[in-house]
């Protein structure tokens, strides 16, 4: 029986993920493991793995579509198989002999279809699939070209008429030289339709009077520019406004002596270069001992989630740890996963390994989802004191600041000491000031004290 491919949800926020290439052509045999497609999601590109073995029967919606989450962009299963026709009112990438599927190529240029007839009782002709879309995105079916048989409007001629994408200026323009939009191919960046796909489709005598007639769209004054904000940005405003105004937090500012932290890198960076490749950071080190601290009973709730509508507080024994990694275009955050079973050298290895995949927009969804606490370091920037946001739905999160020689009172004396300022922000709801403190306490003492976490 075919297998459906859908499209992944990366994270809470995300509602839909742009296909931005498939691996596979339709027919190709496919290996459990094999990279099938790349989508962009909010925040990162991403490789989809097959997670069975077949051939690619349909791809029911080709690269530059923007899908809903959790919908079905493809079938895997034995070579003929043949999909069955319930398929078609879902997906339309039914069987060849269902005649009122709409036939789609590979390519996903549709087949010559038929505008929509309706039936005796006045109604549009669709499937119950397209017919629920249509409502749910304000459709009117009349306006839908149906590809099926009779003009019945499928499920993908629904999806296809949303995902019509046009520059504003193309689309003022369309309007007022009465060009339909649905019937041209967009020649900008993902099949967007821009000012010259318009002005292509209609007689020179009307580009000649468009191209006179100042269109005051989107124009701004000198020296202004105006954008579009990147999917990833309007992810982390969206994410970042629904933590600050839900969770009523406060931050706790604690000075770390980094002298014993210093000392212990220097004398680790030989030997776990050569076991792991890569060099410890100060990053891993504070990483593993926040790790440490959160394992003790008393800091549990610093380790925890409200969940139902924050009725319940959902403890975690084990530690999954966020290292937001900013980007050029915007900040995410992957997640060493099962950070409490590991040694030193292991989450040099982990954290490593998450971080180059960010970097590189390759994160897959688990490493992107499930952290049960996160910590965000600017101080190579020289950053003195920060209050960071919650990674919801996490508890907390720490902020590390830049190490800075300080002068400070020891054994009586003043003298100069590398002095790391970090800020702890919390949310009330689930620990209060106390214990708060009482962690970062802990933590201060095993960064001041650190041959622990080499035991």
């Amino acid at each position: 029986m075919a297998k459906e491919i859908i499209m992944p949800k990366l994270g809470v926020d995300m509602q839909e993920g742009e296909i931005l290439e498939w691996k596979k052509a339709q027919g190709d045999s496919v290996q459990e493991g094999d990279i099938l497609l790349e989508i962009m999601s909010d925040k990162t590109n991403m490789e989809i793995e097959a997670e069975d073995s077949g051939v690619l029967l349909k791809i029911v919606h080709p690269a530059g579509d923007a899908v809903p989450v959790t919908k079905v962009i493809g079938y895997i299963g034995a070579a003929g198989e043949a999909l069955p026709d319930s398929v078609g009112e879902e997906t339309a990438s039914p069987s060849p002999s269902t005649q009122e599927a709409p036939a789609q190529s590979l390519s996903g240029v549709s087949a010559p279809a038929t505008a929509p007839k309706k039936v005796d009782n006045g109604k549009v002709r669709a499937t119950p699939a397209a017919r629920k879309l249509a409502r749910e995105r304000g459709i009117d079916l009349e306006k839908v070209t149906g590809s099926g048989a009779n003009g019945r409007v499928h499920e993908a001629d629904v999806q296809a008429f949303k995902a019509v994408r046009v520059t504003p200026l193309a689309r003022k323009i369309a309007q007022d030289k009465g060009v339909d939009l649905n019937t041209l191919v967009g020649t900008g960046a993902r099949g967007k339709i821009t000012k010259e796909d318009v002005l292509a489709s209609v007689p020179a005598e009307k580009v000649a009077t468009s191209q006179k007639t100042p269109l005051a769209v989107n124009q701004a004054q000198d020296g202004v520019e105006v954008i579009k904000m990147s999917a990833m940005r309007k992810a982390i405003s969206r994410g970042m406004t629904q933590s600050y105004f839900t969770a009523p937090t406060f931050t706790l500012n604690y000075d770390i002596d980094m002298t014993n932290l210093i000392a212990l890198r220097q004398q680790l960076l030989e030997p776990i270069k050569t076991k792991t490749g890569y060099k410890v950071t100060f990053t891993d080190l504070i990483g593993l001992a926040v790790v440490k601290t959160l394992m003790k009973e008393e800091h549990h709730f610093l380790n925890a989630s409200l969940i139902h509508d924050a009725q319940d507080i959902e403890l975690h024994h084990f530690v999954n740890l966020g290292i937001a990694v900013g980007l050029s275009d915007g900040l995410v955050v992957p997640v060493v996963h099962g950070a409490d079973q590991m040694t030193l050298s292991e989450f040099v290895v982990a954290s490593k390994d998450v971080i180059q995949k960010a970097q590189a927009g390759k994160l897959k969804a688990a490493e992107m989802s499930g952290s049960t606490f996160s910590i965000t370091n600017l101080g190579m920037f020289g950053t003195k004191s920060f209050n960071p946001i919650i990674n919801q739905p996490n508890s907390a999160i720490l902020g590390i600041s830049a190490t800075i020689d300080t002068p400070v009172a020891y054994e009586g004396e003043v003298v100069i000491r590398p002095i790391m300022g970090t800020s702890l922000t919390i949310d009330h709801r689930l620990v209060d000031g106390m214990n708060g403190a009482k962690f970062m306490l802990d933590l201060k003492s095993l960064l001041e004290n650190p041959l622990e976490l080499l035991i």
